[in-house]
């Protein structure tokens, strides 16, 4: 249609080109479109066609200005789509100019167009280099922002990179990360896959394959892609392609149809409701253009009278298709003219969901408005428009960069890139009551909103298989808390092996790369997910093992109570005279002591206790050994003295006995406070005996004053023991070195075997070991020195008496 200023428009109503085999001897023929038209892209065209005759009547907008256009078909064919780029560029005017000053008077103002990125790329590199816009409507290609190659395209459709990262965000929101990829094997599936990819490696999604195909590709190379997602172990698919080229894969699908799988798809074919008939994809998701509401554009759709389809070879194969007849007389079933286009079901007829359509559309009123703006004038409240102005394209696209408009509610405007504020709707595939499947909008995509807001659900999806629960399309499943992630060689980071924490570590979070180590005082828990703190251990009152010993304990401070007891009720008597009763009662408190000194390595360690146990235990030992000591030189003395003219007694009475005990155990006492005062005993918490438990000990602070306290015991029942040993053979009854003899053999043995044991045994048991010495040795002492005394006393009295005593030991 003429105008005052022309429009081109560019639309893919075919899909094929009919194949020439040029022969080199004739002029080929002029390039056909053969296939079946898409009866979406017919309403796009004539959705162009309204807008324009909606503009031509409007008061507001170009008032008194015609705008004129010419619409084509370039059944998405790149030779096509460049030979009518030439065809626009070239101008409408049939006259000729051949002088140097070319008015350019027949060229279109501006392109909308095309559908296809790859057409769109052809056609932009073109005209671009005339200044004529070209402002597409489904061309998504992120490719096409860039101004330095395509300086005159824009476009009222988002950009695929604003699709690839909402479809990259889509797949991680639900937790897949093992996912197919396929593609148009174009500008779009393989510049909108590229996007997408590297959007998806960022969210740490995985891509188990991906391929591509093009509608024109052979059928091997379908059944190809076709086995590769039958074969597949990823349950999600994401798909960038052009509807035509998905519905060739979809139908070769079809014919043996693969595993349940989850469909993702892209803007091309998602919300294109001719997709909509393969069942099998029930579930699908994928983002779409906001449906939209164009009053009047139903009503003008329908408006095909017959000599309008008849005038229209288009509309003619339209109709014919439609309903199935000829309009051609001459051929069978003839159109007879009941046929009621109202009735139709048909992608022309439906304006239910509009959203390409309301892509056209803007960019008609896009082109006006820049149009507008470059013919006319603002004067006081009217709009002056000069439609005798001859203006340039190049005015329109630099008017085109500064539109800023709202039509019907929605905005139009474009950004530095020629790229209008991506906005999408979540769309889903759902069955209806009746069995069949919808598109249902379940939730927006806004990019200009801030980071982590731009996603958002309003309502339940339904899934594969009309499944309500979220497919799961993992690699390997996720490590739980108490493991960690480890790659399996040669695959990708999504794959890998669950392998549990080292003794002593920890992770508390799913598919951790890493675990940690606890803080010292802290142990891992059989999960190996959580941290607790060691159990404290020490030889307690409560367990059996120190019950045990303090009963030992007890009783034989008891035994040595009850045999004091013996000695003081038979102070009298011959036997206890003779074994100096006073060294006697001193040995028995001392032995008293030491049973009782063991209960204070029983129980928590503390401050006080430890340096009450191990000093304790250093002094009762000493006095114990020095009365041990002083009854062995009393023999020795006693028979010296049975000698003629020995006057040993005088030297070793009562008083020197008494101060030798005191003077032995003078010295223990002054090491004991050196060792207090320089580096004393105290508490400490063992962690390096056991991993998952603390011991609390005592330290000794200093090992040199703990081995001199030792040393000094040994010291002093080694030198006891050979006076005892010297004096075992003296002849008489009243010779009690032998029973000395046996005790300090006894202590001796339960000391040596107590240093190895000690330094070996672990944790709370050195302890244990530490208190069985003490208790052997003392229980030693007391049996051998005081238990054949007692037995005489209680049990043999008739041997109590100063005669057997006195009696020589023939053997």
């Amino acid at each position: 249609m003429d105008g005052d200023y022309v429009i081109g428009g560019v639309f893919s109503i075919h899909h094929y080109v009919h194949t020439v085999k040029h022969n080199y001897t004739t002029m080929p023929e002029p390039m056909k479109c053969t296939g079946s038209i898409d009866s979406r892209e017919l309403r796009l065209s004539y959705a162009m066609v309204f807008a324009i005759e909606e503009i031509n009547n409007s008061t507001q907008l170009l008032p008194g200005i015609k705008l004129g256009y010419q619409i084509h078909d370039s059944c998405a064919a790149v030779p096509l789509a460049v030979h009518l780029a030439f065809q626009l560029s070239n101008g409408l005017d049939p006259v000729f100019y051949t002088g140097n000053n070319c008015s350019q008077s027949g060229m279109v103002m501006a392109i909308v167009g095309e559908s296809g990125s790859t057409p769109s790329i052809s056609m932009s590199r073109i005209i671009g280099s005339f200044n004529i816009p070209l402002v597409s409507h489904f061309a998504t290609c992120a490719c096409l922002s860039n101004k330095q190659q395509y300086p005159a395209f824009f476009r009222t459709i988002p950009s695929d990179q604003f699709q690839a990262d909402a479809l990259a965000k889509l797949v991680k929101h639900f937790g897949w990360t093992w996912i197919g990829a396929v593609r148009s094997d174009s500008d779009y599936g393989n510049n909108g896959m590229a996007s997408f990819l590297n959007a998806a490696q960022k969210e740490g999604i995985c891509v188990e394959y991906s391929v591509s195909f093009y509608r024109t590709h052979p059928r091997s190379r379908i059944q190809r892609v076709a086995d590769v997602i039958r074969r597949s172990t990823a349950m999600v698919i994401v798909a960038f392609a052009a509807s035509g080229d998905l519905k060739i894969l979809l139908e070769e699908l079809s014919h043996e149809p693969s595993p349940p799988r989850q469909w993702i798809g892209s803007e091309a074919w998602v919300t294109n409701p001719d997709m909509l008939r393969f069942s099998f994809c029930a579930g699908a998701i994928g983002f779409g253009i906001q449906q939209s509401v164009i009053p009047g554009l139903r009503d003008f759709l329908l408006d095909l009278s017959p000599s309008k389809v008849a005038a229209s070879p288009v509309l003619t194969e339209f109709w014919e298709g439609a309903f199935n007849c000829r309009l051609n007389k001459h051929l069978p079933i003839v159109c007879d003219g009941t046929e009621d286009i109202q009735t139709l079901q048909s992608l022309y007829t439906d304006t239910s969901q509009l959203r390409i359509t309301n892509m056209v559309y803007k960019a008609v009123y896009a082109i006006a408005h820049a149009i507008h703006n470059a013919v006319c004038q603002e004067a006081s409240s009217t709009t002056q428009c000069d439609k005798n102005t001859r203006i340039e394209s190049k005015q329109v696209l630099t008017q085109l960069k500064k539109v800023n408009f709202s039509q019907n509610g929605y905005d139009v405007s474009f950004d530095a890139n020629g790229d209008p504020v991506a906005t999408y709707e979540l769309v889903n595939w759902q069955k209806s009551e009746s069995g069949s499947i919808e598109m249902v909008t379940v939730g927006y995509y806004d990019a200009s909103l801030p980071v982590g807001q731009e996603f958002r659900i309003k309502r339940n999806l339904t899934w594969v298989e009309g499944g309500t629960q979220v497919p799961v399309s993992v690699c390997s499943d996720s490590c739980r808390p108490g493991t960690r992630k480890v790659l399996q060689k040669g695959k990708p980071i999504c794959c890998y092996d669950c392998i549990p924490c080292p003794e002593g570590e920890i992770s508390n979070v799913t598919d951790s790369p890493d675990c940690f180590p606890c803080p010292k005082e802290f142990w891992p828990n059989a999960e190996r997910d959580t941290c607790f703190p060691k159990p404290v251990e020490f030889l307690s009152f409560d367990e059996v093992l120190g019950i045990i010993l303090a009963a030992f304990s007890v009783g034989g401070a008891c035994l040595a109570i009850i045999t004091a007891a013996v000695f003081f009720r038979h102070r009298t008597s011959p036997i206890v005279r003779a074994n100096n009763s006073e060294l006697s009662f001193l040995l028995l408190f001392s032995l008293t002591l030491c049973f009782l000194c063991s209960l204070t390595f029983i129980g928590a360690p503390s401050e006080w206790s430890c340096m009450l146990r191990h000093t304790a235990f250093g002094i009762t030992f000493v006095l114990c050994i020095s009365c041990v000591l002083g009854k062995t030189i009393v023999v020795l003395m006693a028979f010296k003295a049975t000698l003629p003219g020995s006057n040993v007694m005088k030297w070793f009475g009562p008083p020197q006995q008494r101060m030798t005990v005191v003077s032995f155990t003078f010295i223990q006492v002054l090491i004991c406070i050196i060792w207090l005062v320089v580096s004393p005993p105290f508490p400490m918490k063992n962690l390096t005996v056991y991993k998952e438990r603390i011991i609390l000990e005592c330290a000794l602070g200093s090992a040199i004053g703990f081995w001199a306290v030792l040393g000094y015991i040994g010291l002093l029942a080694a030198f006891c023991f050979v006076l005892a040993v010297l004096a075992r053979k003296l002849p008489d009854n009243f010779n009690e070195a032998k029973l000395i003899t046996f005790s300090m053999l006894i202590f001796c043995a339960v000391w040596i075997t107590f240093i190895p044991a000690y330094v070996s045994s672990p944790g709370k048991f050195t302890v244990a070991v530490e208190i069985f010495a003490i208790l052997a040795s003392s229980f030693g002492l007391i049996l051998c020195i005081f238990a054949p005394k007692c037995f005489i006393i209680l049990f043999k009295p008739e041997k109590n008496t100063k005669k057997h005593l006195m009696n020589k030991n023939e053997s």
